[in-house]
């Protein structure tokens, strides 16, 4: 590493592409040496540093607190930590699609976080990409939408996330579950009210099902054109609602659903007499 005094002799440029870009690791007394040097550039490149130091150190306090409830459990033994939560509770159409993830103990993921935090699509396959290399397993379940409207979709969800779990090709030792218990799960489990923003297995299990189902939804875009699938994914947009008014419902609407019922010319659910939905189906 070259010194102090050739590093100031070094254009700025370099030094912007060293330590901001591809965020090398800063000598001792550089940042004092730019700070007191005569050049405006030199010392707005320290600023920047030390912005971005401490933004680093933000993002290691956050992410050392969102694995508390790992912790807690690693400590007990219990290395195998699932983390589950489901994406499309809300569409009115496309299936309800749940994850599961098992990280390594003490997994970190710079930026890892709820899905529903991070508003970029790319970010989110990009995150999804690296859990998918690094995690021990992962599954995700579907529930389609003829069991959404046979069971509900409270219930849909929740056998979605049964699913996911009994997919990993493992029993975990433990599972943490955003805001529900799962019936019928086949480990001791803890529903964590706001899970997916307090939890990095569940933050995790967020990105891999939001992922999965947007491009399920991308997918049906293709089959059925002209509803706006792939933008909106199936949630009730002016668009979606404009596009079942003029095509009508399709076989993927979730006729359970209030504002699907409403384009079908059918009474709201509420007006009807329904009996109680029947339990998640048992595993077979």
């Amino acid at each position: 590493m070259p010194s102090v005094e050739e590093l100031l002799r070094t254009p700025l440029s370099e030094l912007t592409d060293r330590f901001l870009e591809r965020a090398q690791p800063v000598p001792r007394g550089l940042l004092e040496a730019l700070e007191a040097d005569s050049r405006q550039g030199a010392r707005s490149l320290a600023r920047r540093i030390r912005a971005r130091q401490e933004q680093n150190r933000s993002e290691g306090q956050r992410l050392r607190h969102l694995l508390r409830y790992e912790q807690e459990l690693w400590v007990q033994g219990l290395e195998r930590v699932a983390g589950v939560d489901e994406a499309g509770m809300a569409p009115l159409a496309g299936p309800v699609v749940a994850a599961a993830a098992i990280l390594p103990k003490n997994y970190r993921l710079k930026g890892l976080d709820d899905s529903k935090k991070i508003l970029d699509e790319e970010h989110r396959e990009e995150l999804a990409a690296v859990l998918k290399k690094d995690v021990v397993a992962w599954a995700v379940g579907v529930a389609e939408v003829e069991e959404i409207d046979r069971i509900n979709i409270y219930h849909a969800g929740l056998l979605a996330m049964r699913r996911a779990v009994e997919g990993l090709g493992m029993v975990p030792d433990y599972a943490l579950v955003d805001a529900r218990k799962i019936p019928e799960c086949p480990c001791p489990q803890k529903g964590i009210i706001h899970g997916d923003a307090l939890s990095m297995s569940i933050a995790a299990a967020s990105i891999l099902a939001k992922t999965t189902r947007d491009r399920m939804m991308k997918e049906l875009d293709a089959k059925y054109p002209g509803y706006g699938l792939a933008s909106h994914k199936g949630y009730p947009t002016p668009q979606h609602f404009q596009a079942m008014k003029e095509k009508g419902v399709l076989p993927i609407h979730r006729r359970s659903f209030g504002p699907v019922r409403e384009a079908l010319g059918l009474v709201p659910v509420q007006e009807e007499m329904f009996p109680p939905p029947p339990p998640v189906p048992p595993r077979p």
